[in-house]
Formats: C-alpha cells, sequence, structure tokens
C-alpha cells in the first residue's frame, strides 16, 4: 500500500485551516473584543503560516505573514478587529485557499489585498503605538526528533521565523552525528544555537516551536539571566520542575480555556482517524456487492431443506445487515459541515445587497451521506441568494411594512423517517403568486385561466429560464437558479416543497433521502418483469379488484379515506402485453405533499437494494432511477418515484381540463 502523500495531508489541513479562520473571522464580527476568539484565530494563521512553509508552499506563508501580522496587532491590543480589518482578511482567504491548492502559485495576485489590509490597519486602528519594548538578546538551543524530516518537519523553516523576530547568529552543533557507515540520510541528529537579539517577548521565541514542541528539546535564556530550560516529554531533561514551563502543557492549557464553540471544531487527533473518501467509496462498492451475494445466498437456502445452511445463510444475512448499516454510519457526516459555509455567504449577501441579514441555523446535528452534502452545496447557494436577493426587503421598506430593518434567513435541518428535511426560511415580502402566473402564461407553460393550487404555482419558478425580477443583477435574474435546485435535488430522488404567505416570508422544503447507495425497497412484479420502489417513499398499499379497476377506467382515480388519489396503470404504462392480474395492488407514494397511486400485479416483499447505475444509453429514461441485481442473479429496474408523481399529477390536470 502506497503512503499518503504529505503535499495532499496538507491541503486537507489547510482547508480545515481555513475554514476555522474564516468562522473564527465571522463570530468576531459578532464579538470583536473577545480575546479568545481573536488568539484562536491568530494561531490558526500562524499554523497556516509555519506548516506552509514546511511542506514547500511558500507564496502561501508569505501571503499568510501579513495577515497574521495584522492578528498578532490585535491580540496585543495594538489595533482593534475592525469590520473593515475582518472585511480585508476574509477576502484575503479566498486567495490562500487558491495557494494552498496550488504550491507554485505566486503571490503577486494578492498585492490589492494586501494593500486593503494594510488600509484597514491605519484607518481603522483605535489605538496609538506603544512606545516599542527594549530589545533583548536571547540565547536559543533546540534539536528536533530523529524522524523528523520524514514527518515534514523543516529545521530552516524554524530558523526562518527565528530570524524574522530580529537579528539572528545560527550555528549549527554536529556532535551527534553518526559515523559514515551508521549514518542513516533520513534521520536528524544536528542541534542548533541561534544568539537572537529582538524586541519580541519570550513568547514570540516560544511560538515559533509551539507546533513541533512534542518529542524535541528547547531551552530559551536571556543573555546575563539565569539559563532557563523548556523541554517537552518523553525527553527528560536535568531542570528543576519549578523552573520547566512545557509548550506541551501550555498549548494544552489553551485549548482547555477555548471557548466552546471552537472545541467542537478542533477534534483531539487521537478520537478520529483521516481516511481518503475515495476509499470508503470503494469499502461501499464491496458491501453492496456482499449484499448482493448474501440475498443469492438466502434464496438458495430457501429452496434448501438443509437447516445448516439455513442456519449459515441467517448468520450472514444478519452480519452483512450490520455491517451495511456501520458502513453507513461511517459515511454519515453532520450536515454543520455544509452549513458553516452560508455564513461567510451571507456577509458578502448583505454587504452587495446594502441589506441587514442574520442568519440563523438548527439542525446541525443532522447527519446526511457525505455525498448527498457535497451535492447540495450549489441548491442552497441558490436559495439563499433568492432568499436575500427576492425575498428580504431593504431595511427602509421594511420599517414601513411595520418590520425590522433586520432580515432574517433561516437554514434548519430534520431527520423525518429515511428522509432528511431541508429548510430555507425568509421573514421577506413572500413570493407574489398573481406575478409568478402572469409571467407563466407570457412563457407559454400554463394556459390562460387554468385552475392551478398554490403549490402548482409556485412550482413554475423551477421551470427553466423562468424568473420574475425585472433586472439581471450579479445574484439572480437570469432565471437558472432554481432550475440548477430542481435538476440536483431530483438527481437525489428527492423533492421540493413551496410555500409562501404574502407580506411574512417564503419557505422551501428541500426532501433527501438519507443516502444514495444501498436502500430499503419494495419489489413489485408489473407484467413478467421485477422493479423496486424505494420504500421511504411508500405510504400504503391497499387492493384493486377487478371491478373497481373496470369502473375507474378512463378517469384513473381512486378514494382513500375521503381523498381522491391519480394512479397510474404501470402495466400499460410499460406496455407489458399481459392481462391483469386477478387482485391487483395500488402502491400509495408520495413526495410529501402529493400522492400518486401505482397499480402493480402483485407486492413480492421487502428487498435490500444496492443501487446500481444505468448506462449512458438507458439514462435518459426517466421512469427509472437505476437498476438492481436480485438473488436470482437478474436485474429489477429501481422506478423513479418522482417522475412518477410528476406523471400522475399532469394525468389529473388532464382530466380536469376534460371536465
Amino acid at each position: 500500500m502506497s503512503q499518503t502523500d504529505p503535499s495532499e495531508v496538507f491541503r486537507v489541513e489547510s482547508q480545515e485551516l481555513l475554514e476555522q479562520i474564516e468562522q473564527g473571522l465571522l463570530d468576531l464580527e459578532n464579538n470583536p473584543s473577545d480575546s479568545e476568539l481573536v488568539a484562536r484565530v491568530f494561531r490558526a494563521l500562524h499554523t497556516l503560516k509555519g506548516s506552509g512553509a514546511m511542506f514547500g508552499y511558500e507564496a502561501l506563508a508569505a501571503f499568510t505573514h501579513h495577515c497574521e501580522t495584522a492578528f498578532d496587532r490585535v491580540r496585543k491590543g495594538e489595533a482593534a478587529a475592525t469590520p473593515k480589518l475582518i472585511g480585508a482578511v476574509l477576502a484575503a482567504l479566498d486567495h490562500m485557499r487558491a495557494l494552498a491548492a496550488k504550491p507554485d502559485a505566486e503571490a503577486g495576485d494578492g498585492e490589492a489585498l494586501l494593500t486593503s489590509l494594510r488600509q484597514a490597519m491605519e484607518a481603522e486602528s483605535e489605538f496609538t503605538s506603544p512606545t516599542p519594548p527594549a530589545s533583548k538578546t536571547w540565547r536559543i538551543r533546540f534539536n528536533l526528533p530523529a524522524d523528523c524530516l520524514v514527518n515534514g518537519t523543516r529545521p530552516l523553516s524554524l530558523l526562518d521565523e527565528l530570524r524574522a523576530l530580529g537579528e539572528a547568529e545560527v550555528v549549527a552543533v554536529t556532535d551527534d552525528i553518526p559515523e559514515l557507515p551508521a549514518l542513516v540520510p533520513t534521520e536528524c541528529h544536528l542541534t542548533w544555537q541561534v544568539t537572537l537579539k529582538t524586541e519580541q517577548p519570550k513568547s514570540a521565541i516560544e511560538d515559533v516551536f509551539i507546533f513541533v514542541i512534542d518529542g524535541m528539546t528547547l531551552e530559551i535564556e536571556e543573555v546575563g539571566a539565569a539559563p532557563e530550560k523548556v523541554a517537552a516529554p518523553p525527553v527528560a531533561t536535568a531542570a528543576e520542575p519549578g523552573n520547566v514551563t512545557s509548550l506541551a502543557d501550555r498549548r494544552k492549557d489553551r485549548d482547555e480555556h477555548a471557548p466552546e464553540k471552537f472545541e467542537a471544531r478542533l477534534p483531539m487527533a487521537s478520537e478520529t482517524v483521516r481516511v481518503p473518501a475515495s476509499r470508503l467509496d470503494e469499502l461501499l462498492d464491496q458491501v453492496g456487492e456482499l449484499m448482493i451475494a448474501q440475498s443469492r445466498l438466502k434464496q438458495v437456502s430457501a429452496a434448501t431443506s438443509d437447516m445448516n445452511l439455513r442456519s449459515v445463510a441467517e448468520e450472514i444475512e444478519r452480519l452483512a445487515s450490520e455491517l451495511r448499516d456501520s458502513m453507513m454510519f461511517v459515511r454519515m457526516v453532520p450536515i454543520s459541515q455544509l452549513f458553516g459555509r452560508f455564513r461567510r455567504l451571507i456577509h458578502d449577501l448583505a454587504r452587495d445587497t446594502g441589506k441587514q441579514i442574520e442568519f440563523v441555523t438548527q439542525g446541525e446535528t443532522t447527519e446526511l451521506d457525505k455525498t448527498v452534502i457535497e451535492r447540495l452545496a450549489d441548491p442552497l447557494i441558490h436559495l439563499i441568494r433568492n432568499a436575500a436577493d427576492h425575498g428580504l426587503e431593504s431595511p427602509a421598506d421594511r420599517i414601513k411594512a411595520g418590520k425590522t430593518e433586520v432580515g432574517h434567513i433561516h437554514l434548519a435541518a430534520r431527520q423525518a423517517g429515511a428522509e432528511v428535511v431541508i429548510s430555507v426560511i425568509d421573514d421577506g415580502h413572500g413570493i407574489d403568486r398573481e406575478r409568478v402566473r402572469a409571467k407563466a402564461e407570457e412563457n407559454g407553460l400554463i394556459a390562460p385561466g387554468a385552475t392551478l393550487s398554490d403549490n402548482e404555482v409556485y412550482q413554475l419558478i423551477l421551470q427553466p429560464g423562468f424568473s420574475t425580477a425585472s433586472s439581471i443583477t450579479n445574484l439572480s435574474g437570469r432565471g437558472v437558479g432554481m432550475d440548477v435546485v430542481k435538476r440536483t435535488i431530483e438527481g437525489l430522488r428527492g423533492a421540493i416543497e413551496i410555500s409562501s404567505t404574502a407580506g411574512q416570508g417564503s419557505k422551501v422544503n428541500l426532501r433527501i433521502p438519507l443516502t444514495l447507495a444501498i436502500i430499503d425497497g419494495l419489489l413489485v412484479r408489473i407484467g413478467t418483469g421485477r422493479h423496486v420502489i424505494p420504500l421511504s417513499n411508500v405510504e400504503e398499499c391497499v387492493e384493486l379488484s377487478r371491478e373497481q379497476d373496470l369502473r375507474s377506467t378512463g378517469r384513473s382515480f381512486i378514494t382513500l379515506r375521503d381523498s381522491l388519489v391519480p394512479f397510474l396503470r404501470l402495466r400499460e404504462m410499460f406496455a407489458t402485453g399481459t392481462d391483469p392480474d386477478p387482485y391487483q395492488k395500488i402502491v400509495v407514494v408520495s413526495n410529501g405533499a402529493e400522492r400518486v397511486g401505482l397499480v402493480v400485479d402483485q407486492i413480492l416483499g421487502h428487498h435490500q437494494t444496492v443501487i446500481k447505475p444505468l448506462s449512458p444509453f438507458h439514462a435518459a429514461v426517466d421512469t427509472f432511477s437505476g437498476a438492481t441485481i436480485l438473488g436470482d442473479g437478474s436485474v429489477a429496474l429501481i422506478l423513479d418515484v418522482m417522475h412518477l408523481i410528476s406523471a400522475g399529477q399532469k394525468q389529473e390536470e388532464r382530466l380536469r381540463a376534460a371536465r
């Protein structure tokens, strides 16, 4: 097995650091005097700079150094964390992300950002520069663990950081280097002695080593003062316990006193294991193949009287089911990873629209499959942009309407059975129903005077190219955003519900399945073919006798608890060419808002369904969302419930128009 590329590890960790910095900056906007928050942002910038230099990302390290310097001044009380400074560093983060993605990128593109940063520090500083402290001379001696080079530590980067603090003289001590026959090229045996003249305090020197202190020895003493030795375990020192200041302990103390909201984002390394997503995908594929093999074993054991074989088959079925559930759990990640990204989006939207926006999230601990979360980012960006641009009024208009100046966008998630419901809610002016209807008639989407429910009218805004905006802005107006939302959610086998109250706001619900890989299905027979209906969409099953079937010919409706439900005869839709069974079944499916019945010949039972994608030749067939392999090796197509519900609603509309 090949070793993980250190550069790839750094890129992953750098993205986490950038996310921490961004969240910290956004928190600072609401609480700019929080010293612990300032310290957290500073240390994350310091880590990013040091790690970047260590792994060869020199451009990133050089650029980050300027932001680190700015926050060092804030940390020392020489400047304030003003909105202008926070905005400048937030803008610089995008450039840092680009530099982290390309180690050979040049920092020249960030000159304008650095100019804004310098202007923010000069114009917004609320403090006069204090009298520079007197210079001191420090004698520093350190050596690193023998395996430091293999682990990616670069001693030259540490020396460069010391030089940046003042005037430094460096001497390499070679006494511990072994003879050539015993020398291992990848091991480090050097010790460095540094004489440093600087105005910085001793803590600034210690901070240079704070992220490599474990396993190394470090001595820092002021010239003319009694020597003081700082050592990290497991290396023992001769200093008395009362004179030892462990940087590892100091780092632990800082983390223990950090704000609780940051602790959730910074799990201890011993509590988590970083695994590439591709390996999880491979493991899930193997679990899927195991489920198919287990299904075949179950079918074989059912056809024999060998009780030993049946016992083994049952045990394998139990273990395979537990393994599947465990695999699903491993792939589940909290939706907070997605929600956290939108705080920056709201910050930028408020600036671009001139509106005051308060962003509230709820249900961040709700978990979804990692693949689903990745695909939800773009739809939610479009919905939040629409809420900010179209939904929320300007501060002046809100006051006229008797509202507060600050508009609210609420992003919530909750689990409902085998689905997760994500809601985007705003308290703006709502959707203008008549305007949407008029625009739809103008575009030929509906016939003039057609009778439509509120939900049907609101669903029109999901059509390609549909927009009621009077002008095109950099945020919206081209009619492509909601179409992207619709296609992505349908691609996830989900559904969209839209509701609105004039003058009070709008609400968009996205119903998303928990996972896209393995689902519980209802196996049915239609003609001579077998098909799978996702169990999460099934509400109930009722019998359709031959008499009822004949009575409903021409209108295809059934009454369920005083409610008319349209149904589709799948045998006719699929042109099976077979006669119906004497007692057909109607499987009632729902997307949360609408219900449609699917007429099948026989219900065969529950089936653990491993979803296989259709070939490119069959991908355009909207009726099916995939396929699965049954226990006997045959293939069963998985019905696309969302498409069938849409077909049922269109059938209902045609029947209404004919009456």
